[in-house]
């Protein structure tokens, strides 16, 4: 390497390190901003955050950041970068190219917008009030539009551009036949447990569960598993997630209902395998654009694996029960550990989709991937949405919502111009039961492991296949590496089968 390209390298990681650095800071408001900043100052807070990211946007964009990766990525100058540098060139030209297409006021504007319209979107939600909403949507969509024109598309469906924004490579071609799969199969099954006569009692779920309660052993529950609470806090928002300032600080929410055990536990288990994959990133990639998860669904994959594959099977309970009667003894008096099991994997199709079960979940995703899509090719009007919602809740789910709030409005993702998404949850459940697969023929014991409260095998297995990596390695390349194949819908669907066959007593 040529002294003026070890230069230029140094000059690229510095120049990368600044950019990063804006993430970083814009992540603190927005996680304040969602968890404990003052109503009244959110205006403020919205101008501030536009001003940030406006910055952040120039410097990403700029000529010197251009010039950078127009001698960097020339390929008899990349051959010669190490391979995180390497990789850094190519994620930062191809944001760049992104970016650059996109008019800085345009920008700005836009993530003044977002940032506003999850406030509003909150209280519309709470006062259940599609109209306080419905302009900031129709704002957004239309932003959306703009965008893929300057990005580009296609030719054969503009969503696809913004699938590729979460989950690299994936098209509605691909997506449409997994989706079909897993519906037909899912409502196949759902209409076997509906017909079947052994349904699980889950009546001891509703009971009275304190909130203080709840937390202190959710806590329990994240430190065992292996969420590092020194690296990392829990608070609460009105929607759970996770937020991410570096590996050393990796943030979680939840919320809490006194009357459901199942909302915040799961919920946290969730945000928490989010978590421990930004944790577990090779810390060398720290200030580098590939300090993040490869896509957002390997990223469901590993919250989705916690919180179900982990968090709702027997040999998780059989070794927590003890643990759990002792936090809430009275509220599970006389249920037994295959009683809890049954309980926690009820089939009931509900309105909110972070409540569903894990059969149905994925038919929610379906309804927001079908309404997207017709946003999008402009079938769907923004002003429609509260009746298109119900329509498809009552033909995939067979259950209407009775407000918004419990329908069109339960979700803060268009708030924030998340379109493209959602489809992620339910490639993430389709990937986790790929890895399950594998894991379960790697690991020796693995079932036994979970039954003994001893997940550090399995946590050195994801570290080592997908955490480490961060951005080093795309989903596919991921998918490939460690299962011998690409995106396979059949695992999950036998999964599902098996599972709900014992469960129901098919």
């Amino acid at each position: 390497m040529s002294t003026t390209v070890e230069t230029r390298t140094a000059e690229f990681r510095d120049y990368v390190k600044k950019i990063t650095s804006y993430t970083q800071a814009l992540n603190v408001l927005y996680w304040d901003k969602a968890t404990q900043a003052p109503r009244n100052g959110m205006d403020a807070r919205s101008e501030i955050i536009g001003t940030l990211a406006g910055e952040q946007f120039k410097l990403a964009t700029s000529k010197e950041m251009e010039a950078l990766l127009t001698e960097l990525s020339e390929p008899s100058v990349l051959e010669t970068l190490d391979e995180i540098t390497r990789h850094s060139v190519l994620e930062c030209k191809k944001e760049f190219d992104r970016n650059k297409k996109i008019p800085a006021d345009r920008h700005q504007e836009y993530v003044v917008l977002t940032a506003k319209a999850e406030t509003v979107w909150e209280e519309a939600r709470a006062n259940n009030d599609f109209n306080m909403f419905q302009p900031y949507l129709e704002k957004i969509v239309n932003f959306q539009l703009e965008f893929i024109e300057y990005w580009g598309h296609d030719g054969k469906n503009k969503y696809n551009t913004l699938l590729d924004m979460y989950e690299p490579g994936m098209t509605v071609d691909q997506l449409d036949p997994i989706f079909a799969t897993l519906r037909e199969k899912t409502v196949k099954l759902v209409k076997a447990i509906a017909d079947s006569p052994n349904k699980p009692d889950t009546s001891f779920l509703t009971k009275n569960f304190p909130v203080a309660d709840q937390e202190a052993f959710s806590r329990y529950i994240l430190e065992k598993i292996g969420y590092d609470f020194k690296s990392g806090r829990m608070d609460r928002s009105a929607h759970p997630f996770c937020t991410t300032f570096n590996p050393g600080d990796v943030r979680i929410t939840t919320r809490y209902a006194e009357n459901d055990f199942n909302s915040a536990l799961f919920s946290c288990i969730h945000e928490a395998g989010h978590a421990m994959y930004e944790q577990n990133i090779n810390p060398d990639l720290l200030f580098t654009p590939l300090c993040d998860g490869t896509s957002m669904g390997i990223h469901e994959s590993q919250s989705r694996y916690w919180e179900n594959m982990v968090g709702r099977s027997l040999p998780f309970w059989n070794h927590f029960f003890a643990d759990l009667q002792k936090a809430f003894p009275t509220q599970f008096e006389g249920v037994s550990v295959e009683d809890l099991h049954r309980a926690v994997n009820a089939v009931t199709p509900s309105f909110i989709r972070t409540e569903a079960d894990e059969l149905t979940y994925n038919l929610h995703v379906m309804i927001r991937y079908e309404i997207e899509k017709g946003l999008i090719n402009q079938t769907f009007q923004v002003a429609d949405l509260p009746k298109i919602w119900n329509e498809k809740m009552k033909e995939y789910l067979g259950v209407e919502p009775p407000t918004d709030a419990l329908g069109v409005l339960q979700d803060v993702h268009w708030s924030g111009g998340m379109i493209g998404y959602f489809p992620t949850y339910s490639l993430g459940n389709v990937y986790a039961a790929q890895f399950v697969h594998v894991m379960e023929r790697e690991i020796n014991g693995y079932e036994e492991l979970i039954a003994k409260g001893d997940f550090a095998p399995i946590r050195e297995w994801l570290k080592e296949k997908i955490h480490q990596y961060g951005k080093m390695k795309s989903p596919r390349e991921l998918v490939q590496a460690i299962t011998g194949e690409g995106t396979n819908a059949t695992y999950l669907m036998n999964y599902l089968e098996k599972k709900y066959t014992d469960v129901y007593k098919l």
